[in-house]
């Protein structure tokens, strides 16, 4: 017969089945001992007498599993993960083995082989933190969270980027993702129309407390001391315009999901680019759509609620995602906005009259008055960025500023009493010239001397 180590579990076998087989203690009992059947210690006593202590190890140990890899399928997935999916965590990779070279290979099965192999994971887990969630909102569309990051996402294949995304907050699904040279007004506007294109007008929106998106500075101009509260920024001033509230996070935690996001696209989005030999800003672009819909499939969730609640886009989306500013008609009845100016189109003469001038974020200008387009300028020529030509609270008239007039040199004090003095000489009129007479004698100095009478 057969023989097998005994392991730690198995070592008190031997004593109790030989007590059992001279008599001394019942097959209940050493059933009762061991935590299994009496029908299972009658077999134990058979093997035992057989075999002795050694027949009673479990026969199932040294053989190999059935449902064991197969060694060309083993030696495919290691020179796959050794090669092609460098980097990739093990769910991603069991994704891509099955997906795309049709090997049948779970999650547990990739960590083994890493662990194996001595590859450190990417993700490593860890525990987690007690704190209290925020309850996700019911329909789409009630509330999609903002945020930015700045990654190698193109490795040292290209620049380093800024990664703007939105997600909804009862779905988790990716929204908009936008790449930009770093976080900016014309990321932030380029998202929110992508978004709104998309999917619609949501009822809120829940971000940082960035200064481009709330007002951050203790200045206040004239116009927001008499209105007694300062005026938006410009994406501010959009969002107004859409009817979209803003609600400000005071800490990273507060806007978990798109945090947590950032940690799964800096690895899932990194190892695609890379897959695909990604290098310029414009090929990641145009991959960001496969990436969202793929992602959407796999990690997205139903809403509590069935109905969405996005509302319509405006019909003039372009002329609210711009930035405002006032300006002063000139008398050849044109407005200036930096180096560039706008004709007024019309018989009518508006100088003088404040106008609106709004800097469109495909790069056109658009002059309004009372609702009225004034005027139009095309975009100009090469690439558009849209930088507010103001900071946030001065996009009005500010305060007159203290001008010091120039101090000039004091005019000369007059003189009330003649001058007595040359600077060496006396002159005649000094006091110390005059005649002199003590008690009838009388003191005079000439030039040559003086002398008594």
């Amino acid at each position: 017969m057969e023989t097998f180590t005994l392991s730690r579990k198995e070592l008190h076998r031997p004593g109790l089945l030989k007590a059992a087989c001279v008599g001394r203690i019942t097959n209940q009992q050493v059933a009762d001992a061991l935590g299994i059947s009496v029908r299972q210690v009658r077999r134990l006593k058979r093997r035992f007498e057989a075999g002795g202590a050694a027949a009673l190890g479990h026969r199932s140990r040294g053989r190999a599993s059935p449902r064991r890899l197969a060694a060309p399928v083993r030696a495919e997935a290691i020179r796959l993960m050794t090669t092609v999916y460098v980097g990739f965590n093990d769910t991603h990779l069991s994704e891509k083995l099955r997906e795309v070279r049709g090997l049948a290979l779970g999650r547990e099965s990739v960590r083994r082989l890493r662990r194996q192999l001595g590859l450190p994971a990417q993700r490593p887990r860890r525990p987690p933190r007690a704190r209290r969630r925020r309850v996700p909102e019911a329909a789409r569309g009630a509330l999609v969270q903002i945020d930015g990051s700045p990654f190698a996402w193109l490795e040292d294949r290209g620049p380093e980027l800024m990664l703007l995304g939105a997600v909804d907050d009862a779905t988790t699904d990716i929204l908009a993702l936008h790449f930009r040279p770093a976080e900016d007004v014309h990321g932030y506007a380029t998202l929110f129309r992508q978004l709104i294109s998309a999917h619609g007008v949501p009822l809120a929106i829940y971000g940082d407390r960035l200064n481009l998106l709330v007002r951050n500075d203790r200045y206040w101009s004239l116009q927001e001391e008499l209105a007694g509260s300062q005026f938006p920024t410009h994406l501010g001033r959009m969002l107004q315009d859409l009817g979209v509230g803003y609600i400000a996070a005071h800490s990273p935690q507060a806007k978990g999901r798109i945090e947590r996001l950032w940690g799964t696209l800096q690895d899932r989005l990194v190892s695609e680019l890379r897959l695909r030999g990604v290098t310029t800003v414009q090929e990641a672009e145009a991959f960001l759509p496969e990436f969202i819909a793929d992602f959407n499939r796999r990690f997205g969730k139903p809403p509590a609620a069935s109905h969405a609640v996005w509302r319509r886009p405006p019909r003039d989306l372009p002329l609210i995602l711009s930035c405002r500013y006032w300006r002063c008609v000139a008398r050849d009845n044109t407005v200036r906005l930096g180096p560039r100016w706008a004709q007024l189109r019309g018989g009518r003469s508006y100088a003088g009259v404040r106008v609106e001038v709004r800097e469109l974020l495909d790069g056109r200008l658009v002059v309004l008055h009372d609702g009225r387009v004034l005027a139009q300028v095309p975009a100009p020529p090469g690439p558009f960025v849209l930088k507010p030509r103001r900071a946030p609270g001065q996009d009005r008239r500010a305060r007159p500023a203290r001008t010091v007039p120039e101090r000039r040199p004091a005019a000369p004090v007059p003189r009330r009493t003649p001058r007595t003095h040359t600077g060496r000489h006396p002159l005649s009129t000094h006091p110390w010239t005059r005649p002199f007479k003590p008690q009838g004698r009388t003191f005079s100095r000439s030039s040559k001397g003086g002398h008594f009478h």
